[in-house]
């Protein structure tokens, strides 16, 4: 306490003797903080700039993802592993899924809601309630469509289930690969190009399907123009939110190669909803011979069913 007293004073004295030959002489403490000017910084950046590192998230998002990066340090074959892949709360998933439904135009999806923390916790779920919707739904606008005819007999679809998971899954993992894909090859030949991770384009890809959970429910109602007006109205949310994510990834390439990849992601969205629509919920009936019944009276009966 002694040596620390002693330095303060001769600290003291030093500016005081400071004062005394040059009054118009300024102190500087080492405990404040340097500022730097904000016109400097700014002077650095060039003009658009901002506005790109805001789309594309290589600014702060290369902290978030390296950090990311750190949490996912353990071996692949370990519990520990996947279990960063599902570390999100109810918040979280809230958000994300909001944030898929009510798009917000000029703004990159896995800048907002995913580089920080990509799970697969919600796009598993979403593609676990959809195959259920979508085939319980098939069941019942078939049932509802019929009821009332004596000829039908209702028998429930269960291989609907298998068939809606295969397709489902399937989009949501092997489209995401493939332009996942794509993206690491045409980074090799334009540096200006930004992939990003497998994880967040299943995210992405998971997260826009939400929109379909509703919109199956709804597919109930047997009118051919409501059921594509739903069609038309959840395109527009969901195609909306992965044209504003890869459009800013590609749109530095070739323009004729940016534009085919944007229409080649559309086109294939809309081919799972059409798809889906058209085989769970518009199959066209099916004349299925029923068995010949002989009556007690020696005359046969024979029914016919759909």
């Amino acid at each position: 306490i002694a040596c620390l007293v002693m330095y303060l004073f001769a600290e003291f004295d030093d500016a005081a003797n400071l004062l005394a030959a040059n009054p118009d002489a300024t102190t500087i403490s080492i405990d404040e903080p340097v500022e730097i000017p904000k016109n400097q910084h700014s002077r650095l950046q060039e003009p658009g700039r901002e506005e790109d590192d805001e789309l594309l998230g290589t600014d702060d998002s290369d902290k978030t993802e390296l950090l990311a990066g750190q949490k996912k340090s353990a071996p692949f074959w370990t519990f520990e592993y996947y279990q960063t892949f599902f570390d999100v709360d109810t918040y979280q998933v809230l958000d994300r899924i909001k944030g898929s439904v009510f798009p917000v135009p000029g703004k990159n999806f896995v800048r907002l809601y995913i580089r920080s923390n990509p799970d697969l916790y919600g796009p598993f779920w979403i593609c676990a309630t959809l195959v259920f919707t979508i085939a319980v739904s098939g069941n019942l606008s078939n049932f509802f469509i019929h009821l009332g005819k004596p000829t039908y007999h209702y028998v429930p679809e269960f291989r609907k289930v298998s068939i809606a998971a295969t397709t489902i899954y399937a989009y949501a993992w092997l489209v995401p690969l493939a332009l996942w894909g794509f993206l690491m090859w045409r980074n090799s030949k334009v540096m200006n190009i930004v992939s990003y991770s497998f994880l967040e384009i299943v995210c992405v890809y998971g997260y826009s399907l939400f929109i379909y959970i509703p919109t199956a429910i709804l597919w109930i109602i047997p009118q051919q123009v409501v059921r594509w007006v739903l069609v038309v109205f959840s395109l527009c949310l969901s195609g909306s939110v992965l044209v504003m994510t890869f459009w800013p990834a590609v749109r530095d390439d070739n323009r004729r190669i940016a534009v085919a990849t944007v229409a080649s992601i559309l086109l294939l969205h809309a081919l799972l909803a059409v798809g889906c629509l058209a085989y769970f919920f518009d199959a066209p009936e099916l004349d299925i011979p029923a068995p010949i019944i002989p009556a007690h009276n020696g005359t046969t009966v024979i029914t016919k069913s759909h």
